[in-house]
Order: C-alpha cells, then structure tokens, then sequence
C-alpha cells in the first residue's frame, strides 16, 4: 500500500523581496547597518514600518505591492512571500512635524531632543541623526540660540510656507513626467481623456496637494489647502489623485503586518442598467390609489370568530 506523502509544514519566513537603491545598503562608510523600524505615521498617527539607512542618515518609507498567490523563485528556493516591498527615500521633517505640533501648546522653546520623543515609539530619535534633520528643522520652526545649544518652537506660518513649496515642487515634477491629473485620470489607468494643455493649475495643484497630504494630518491638509486658496472638495472627484480615494501599493505599510493589501476590485465600477422601453413608459404612469402587485400574492387574513 503506497505511503501517503507528508506536506511540508509552513515555516514562518522573515525574508522579502525588496526594491531599493544600492545606496540604501552601502555600509561602506557606516558604523550601523540600515534597518526596519516602527514609527508614527504622521497621516494616520498608527504604527507604520519604515527604514533608516546605514547610519541612520536617511529615511526610507516603506510600501508594499501584494497579489493573492503569488511567491517569487529567488535562487534554488521559493520565497512563499509574493510580497514586493519598494523603498524610498523621504523628508524626516514629517515625521517629526507632529512631535513639534504636540510641543506647541506649551508655547516654549525647547531642545529638539526633548521634543522628538515618543515611549511607544522609541526609535523616532532616530530621526534626528539623518542628514537632513538638524539642517532643515529652521523650514517649521522659530529658533533660538543660547551659547551653543539651539532651541526650537514650532511655526506654523513657516510650515505652511514649506508645504507649499513642497506642492510647487510637484507640480514641476508632475509636469515634467507628463503625469495625468484632473478629470483626465480614469481609475488607476492614467488613460488620458484630455491633452496636458487641457489641464489647468488648479488640477496640478489639487493634485499635489493630495499626494503632500499622505504625509501630514488631516488638519494640516486642509490649513494648506486654505493656504493654498484652492477651495474644499465636498465629495470625491477625479481632480484628486487615486491613492486619495482608495490606496493601492501607495498605502504605508502597517508595522503590525507589514504589508498592504492590492484590491482591484474596489476601483471596479459597474455602468448604470438602462431601462426599457416599456419601463420608462411605466414609470410615467400615476400610480396613486394603485396596489402593488405584492399585495395580490399575499395570503388573506382570515377574520376572528366571535
């Protein structure tokens, strides 16, 4: 009698695939190796996975592509882990933006060290090695020197002034890369429906001002898109990039699982059904004093005895 083969059990792998650039791993000139760390999404104000390079000198942010059944052939083994991380090099100062806005209601100037400090998140001082830190922390906040220590308290006209620099900047990128805004964007094809001469500043700008908005809190966005004089959007449109309406690999990646979720089918929109004829004539009809024809169908109540 043949012996029933034995399934392999699943064994737990903590290794992924990841897109990145070289200089994301070069440990040449560094003492710490880069790593993955849990900080607070400052959109979301929960855990987020995130990574810091050699020597923390750069911050990367971590976004994952994910299908079902999918794994990936990497040398003689499989990698049951379909998942595609990308890693990106971004601005720290959002990150640290919500910790100089928490320290604002004291309304004192204080040491950045004793500002960017988080017992849940322990590793946000981190942060404060990277390169661009220290340097640039002048862009969001009023600072004071005392002999040689800096104190910092935070502005919140020279934020907006930096936020809407930083929507300017990509609106030349978007510009620059022939990217689809406005009600030329269809979904998540980018199928244009209209030429790059059709779109209006107002479109870049909205546009920017939804992809600048995944990075700062909701209270910020809407101060920016006041500082931006562009009005409110009452309800979703197309002037307003997909990964506002729904995320795709464009979601921050939860430090709980450490990935998100790619669903097509929520961009699937079904058209309208068309009445017939005979159904747009009906609807025409009066129908009061009419019965619906449930009521024919329905059984009789039969009367009580007395």
């Amino acid at each position: 009698m043949a012996t029933k083969k034995k399934r392999a059990p699943n064994v737990e792998n903590d290794s992924w695939v990841v897109v990145a650039a070289d200089s994301v791993i070069d440990t040449r000139t560094r003492d710490r190796n880069p790593s993955f760390v849990r900080l607070r999404n400052p959109s979301t104000d929960a855990a987020s996975l995130y990574m810091l390079g050699s020597g923390d000198v750069q911050l990367y942010e971590v976004k994952a592509f994910e299908e079902d059944f999918h794994s990936w052939f990497v040398g003689q083994t499989v990698q049951r882990d379909g998942r595609l991380l990308f890693v990106t090099a971004m601005d720290p100062l959002y990150l640290i933006l919500p910790y100089l806005i928490k320290s604002d209601k004291e309304g004192k100037f204080q040491p950045v060290d004793q500002i960017v400090m988080d017992e849940e998140f322990p590793a946000c001082s981190r942060l404060l090695s990277c390169t661009r830190s220290l340097v640039s922390l002048h862009h969001i906040t009023e600072e004071k020197e005392v002999g040689n220590l800096k104190f910092h308290r935070y502005s919140q006209e020279k934020t907006m002034n930096w936020l809407k620099k930083k929507v300017e900047r990509t609106v030349v990128a978007l510009k620059k890369r022939n990217i689809s805004v406005g009600e030329g964007v269809k979904s998540t094809t980018y199928i244009r429906v209209k030429s790059d001469s059709d779109y209006s500043e107002v479109d870049y700008l909205r546009y920017a001002h939804g992809l600048i908005s995944d990075y700062i809190s909701e209270d910020l966005s809407k101060a920016l898109l006041s500082h931006l004089q562009l009005p409110e959007l009452t309800s979703p449109k197309e002037t307003e990039p997909p990964s506002k309406k729904r995320k795709l690999s464009d979601k921050p990646v939860e430090a709980g699982e450490d990935y998100t979720k790619f669903n097509s089918a929520d961009f699937a929109r079904k058209p309208p059904k068309k009445m017939t004829a005979a159904q747009k004539t009906l609807a025409k009809v009066d129908k009061t004093g009419m019965k619906p024809m449930s009521s024919f169908f329905s059984p009789k109540v039969k009367a009580e005895k007395k």
